[in-house]
This record gives structure tokens, C-alpha cells and sequence, in this order.
């Protein structure tokens, strides 16, 4: 039977022509438009001179710091929780499970919409945060006018909804571990903690890093919380790569400032990858 071998092409195809169009030649078409401005009506070559701009960029400087902190706060608490979480959930003694697993991943799936719509009224001066804080005898705090707890409520909020997302990772490579080693370590005498960071952890090593790799990224890119909760203030506190990029690209319409913004933060990425493999001490 004669088998046509050009067959396979022909239907990824359509898959691979819709790849080079919508990914491949948008990576390349902003690389180019790193390196030209708006002169006179129509993008020209510049060379490096939007990369130079970045130098003496305040708000740059301060978006790129304000990244820094919600990225080396939020996603460590974040890894952490999901993995008690999982942990948790995996546990025979526990009833309910479905029920627990669906509450903990819907922020992931909630539209972003009505998830602002509810920490802004969660957060307001007068809101449920400031009310609970009062029967506390606690003064009510500024969320999301205060510098300081602007850039709290961003955290508080991203790691509401990403949490669930990351649990569910971390909940599939467990129930794929084997038992015998959880045996042995009950034959040792090993207690629940001990046998959590001696045995669970080690094995969920890999996942762990692919966890953390995805959250470093999601954060470097982060734009949703800032834009629908502060706006990026008060006062550029809570201005973000993300956010910074948008501005430049979609409301001053300086897509190759923009651009090289973006192939800034693509090298931060790249940078702090590497970094968390030889943490980790993954060759793979």
C-alpha cells in the first residue's frame, strides 16, 4: 500500500502557518521595532537609542523595582501556600475533596472583571477589610491609596487567584508519587512534617521549579491587578513592567519604546530562569 509522506505536512499545515503568523513574526516584527521611533510620521532606525532612554527613566526604574518586590514577596508565599494546599487536599483523612478543589482553583477561572470589582469593594476606605479591622479596635487603612498598601492589596490579590492554579500542579505530581518511599519513611518513624520536607518536597522538585518558573513570568508580565485596582499608583507605587508597557504602547502610542521595554523584561526572564535551575541544581 503506497503511503503519501507529505500527507503529515499537509495537515499541521494550517497550525504551523497560523503559529508563524500570530507568534513567530510578532516576536520578530517588535525586535525590529526596538530599534526605530516615530519621526515625522513613520518609524525610522534609531539604533539603540530607546534601550538609552530606559537608563534615565524614573518610572522605568521604579516599575521595574516595583516588579522586584511583588516578585520576591508574592511568588514564595504563593509557591508555599499552594503546596500546603495540595499537600492538604492529597491527605486520606480529609472528606469533601471535590468540594475543597473547586473553591481553591475558581479565583483561577473567575472573570477579572468581577474579581476587581470585588477587592475594590472589599478594599475601599469604608469597605469589609476596614470594617472587620474595626471591630478589632484597628484603625481603617487606605488599601489602595497608600503607597505601602497599594502594593499589599496587589499581592493580597494576586496570590488570592493563583494560589488554586498552582495547587492543582502540585496536587497532580503528588498522587502520582509512589507510596513504597512514604512506607519507608514510616518504617524510619518519620512524623507528618518530616516525611513532608524529607520526602514530598524532594520528589515534587521538578514540579515545584516548573511552578515557580510560571509564576516568575506570570508576575514579570504582571498588568491585570495594577491597571484595574490602582491604576499603577498612588504616585507610579504600584506601576508594573506590564503596565508600563501598555502606557507606552496604547495611550502615548510609542509602540518602539514600548517594544524594547518588552525584550527587556523577555531578558529578565531569561536571567532569572537560569538563576532558578542553578538553584535548584537542575541540569535537565
Amino acid at each position: 500500500m503506497k503511503t503519501n509522506k507529505s500527507l503529515p505536512y499537509l495537515f499541521i499545515a494550517p497550525a504551523l502557518l497560523l503559529f508563524a503568523l500570530f507568534t513567530i513574526y510578532p516576536i520578530f516584527s517588535s525586535f525590529i521595532l526596538s530599534f526605530q521611533s516615530m519621526e515625522g510620521g513613520k518609524y525610522v532606525f534609531t539604533g539603540l537609542s530607546n534601550y538609552t532612554r530606559l537608563l534615565g527613566d524614573d518610572i522605568f526604574w521604579k516599575a521595574l523595582g516595583n516588579t522586584g518586590i511583588i516578585l520576591i514577596v508574592q511568588v514564595p508565599v504563593m509557591i508555599l501556600l499552594a503546596l500546603l494546599l495540595a499537600n492538604a487536599l492529597n491527605s486520606q483523612l480529609l472528606r469533601l475533596k471535590g468540594f475543597f478543589r473547586v473553591s481553591f482553583f475558581l479565583p483561577a477561572v473567575t472573570s477579572l472583571v468581577a474579581y476587581s470589582i470585588l477587592f475594590s469593594i472589599i478594599l475601599q476606605d469604608e469597605g469589609i477589610m476596614n470594617t472587620i479591622l474595626g471591630f478589632f479596635g484597628i484603625n481603617a487603612i487606605q488599601w489602595l491609596g497608600d503607597p505601602f498598601w497599594a502594593k499589599v492589596s496587589i499581592i493580597v490579590a494576586m496570590t488570592w487567584r493563583w494560589t488554586g492554579y498552582n495547587m492543582v500542579i502540585f496536587l497532580a505530581a503528588l498522587q502520582s508519587l509512589s507510596h513504597e518511599v512514604y512506607e519507608a519513611a514510616d518504617l524510619d518513624g518519620a512524623n507528618r512534617i518530616q516525611k513532608f520536607f524529607h520526602v514530598t518536597v524532594p520528589q515534587l522538585k521538578p514540579v515545584i521549579l516548573f511552578a515557580t518558573i510560571l509564576s516568575t513570568i506570570g508576575t514579570l508580565q504582571l498588568f491585570d491587578e495594577p491597571f484595574n485596582l490602582t491604576k499603577g499608583g498612588p504616585a507610579d507605587s504600584t506601576m508594573t513592567l506590564g503596565l508600563y508597557i501598555y502606557q507606552n504602547g496604547f495611550k502615548y502610542f510609542d509602540f518602539g519604546y514600548a517594544s524594547a521595554i518588552a525584550y527587556v523584561v523577555v531578558l529578565l526572564v531569561g536571567i532569572l530562569t537560569f538563576f532558578q535551575f542553578k538553584f535548584t541544581g537542575d541540569k535537565s
